[in-house]
């Protein structure tokens, strides 16, 4: 028997994959992240699924699910918000997994910086503005930074940051990215990006200053860079008429023209 590890997507019930959906639909367990998860992808389980919400479980109990569940021969659907890679916390189950020797998959899943972007209405990395996105977090309770992986750091780069988990520390963010960034660098909070209740708000690093008035706490995401709300950057060469690539060759594109 499998536990199968579904990226269940940044909020809308339709941004799961295709496979995702059909894992789901195959599993006689499935164990989900209540409050991060939409209870429309349940809607997948077959009948008679067991559906568990591991909001109150710890690592152990959860494992325990997973074992349960071999012994009775099912498969298990294990649904985590986002994609699988990042903040998951899906390391520590593999391990537990492992150590079981129980079998399991990964399938990955749309992840809540790309459904920002997209509510943005903008591309990450802009020719002539940043080629690089730095996905990164402040401290929180589950999880310190280690050392080196500080705001400042990662702002030497001029990436554009997609800070995540770190909402109720927006004033610091603020403060220590301005000195690197400047006042007027353009700036987003998408709220539970994709979800019904979806809001952006967009601004700049000196427009968060003081925070946000309508009590955002968790859910949120904040991006900083120069490619939001740009339109001075360069087009790329790839797709200009002159670029010769390797699926379109200028040779080509001339005899066309011709």
């Amino acid at each position: 028997m499998t536990v199968h590890f579904i990226g269940a997507g940044p909020g809308a019930a339709d941004l799961i994959t295709l496979r995702g959906q059909r894992l789901v639909a195959t599993c006689q367990v499935c164990l989900y992240a209540g409050s991060l998860v939409p209870s429309e992808i349940l809607t997948h389980c077959p009948d008679g699924a067991r559906i568990i919400n591991t909001a109150p479980l710890d690592l152990d109990a959860i494992i325990e699910e997973c074992k349960r569940a071999t012994e009775l021969g099912q498969d298990v659907a294990r649904l985590h918000s986002g994609d699988l890679s990042i903040w998951s916390a899906m390391g520590e189950q593999l391990r537990r997994l492992r150590e079981e020797k129980i079998n399991f998959t990964l399938t990955p899943g749309v992840p809540s910086f790309s459904a920002a972007a997209a509510a943005l209405g903008t591309e990450l990395t802009l020719p002539s503005l940043t080629q690089s996105v730095v996905l990164t977090r402040t401290s929180g309770r589950a999880s310190a930074m280690p050392d080196g992986e500080t705001l400042e750091n990662f702002a030497l780069t001029k990436a554009t940051l997609a800070i995540h988990l770190s909402i109720h520390n927006l004033t610091q963010v603020v403060e220590k990215l301005i000195p690197f960034y400047g006042d007027e660098c353009s700036a987003a909070v998408v709220y539970r990006a994709s979800w019904p209740d979806q809001k952006i708000i967009r601004g700049t690093l000196a427009s968060f200053k003081g925070g946000l008035s309508d009590g955002i706490e968790r859910t949120a995401l904040i991006l900083v860079g120069n490619v939001l709300g740009n339109e001075t950057f360069s087009e790329s060469s790839l797709y200009s008429a002159d670029y010769d690539r390797r699926f379109r060759p200028q040779s080509a594109y001339e005899e066309k023209k011709l």
